[in-house]
């Protein structure tokens, strides 16, 4: 899903008992703790930290984010991640975004979502991307709130993207 700009970026606030916080060195292990909590879909491990988003701590401490519960317990994390040439250009990436199943349905994700899309912008992206399954319709609904929307770059994507449903007609895709 790509949101091709990143003006008016939805804003929710957090509610005031949650609080984040950027990466610091050794949040590898919490992360994948989340992830395996979290992500029924994908094997997680300290090994696809690495592979995914490098050791470069400096990277990591300004778009990496972590979502606190209100005894500073990691809950959930989304990077704002990026991409110097997705397709040929320079694209900010929503990356791995995750709440903890214990505080899903809670409205969490939504503030999660609004600061990383407003890091992204404060790091100079004027356009983001995700990756996501068609199997998560939650996320996907939410992508759709924020101004993501569906990348049909196969004749595949197409038809899931029509099976789904989410979106009212499918001249609104966006197709590459």
């Amino acid at each position: 899903m790509i949101r091709p700009t990143m003006d008016k970026i939805p804003l929710y606030p957090l509610p005031e008992v949650f609080s984040f916080r950027f990466y610091a060195p050794g949040d590898e292990n919490s992360w994948v703790e989340l992830q395996r909590n979290a992500d029924k879909f994908n094997k997680t491990d300290t090994d696809l930290f690495h592979r995914v988003f490098g050791c470069n701590t400096e990277i990591l401490k300004q778009r990496m984010l972590f979502l606190l519960d209100p005894q500073g317990k990691i809950i959930g994390t989304a990077a704002a991640w990026f991409d110097d040439d997705y397709q040929g250009e320079r694209y900010g990436r929503v990356h791995w975004l995750a709440v903890h199943p214990d505080y899903q349905g809670q409205g969490l994700s939504k503030p999660l979502l609004s600061a990383v899309c407003e890091k992204l912008v404060e790091l100079g992206h004027a356009k983001a991307y995700l990756s996501t399954s068609s199997a998560r319709i939650p996320a996907i609904n939410l992508y759709l709130k924020f101004g993501f929307v569906p990348q049909i770059i196969t004749p595949e994507d197409k038809k899931i993207w029509e099976a789904l449903k989410l979106t009212p007609k499918v001249e609104q895709l966006v197709q590459v």
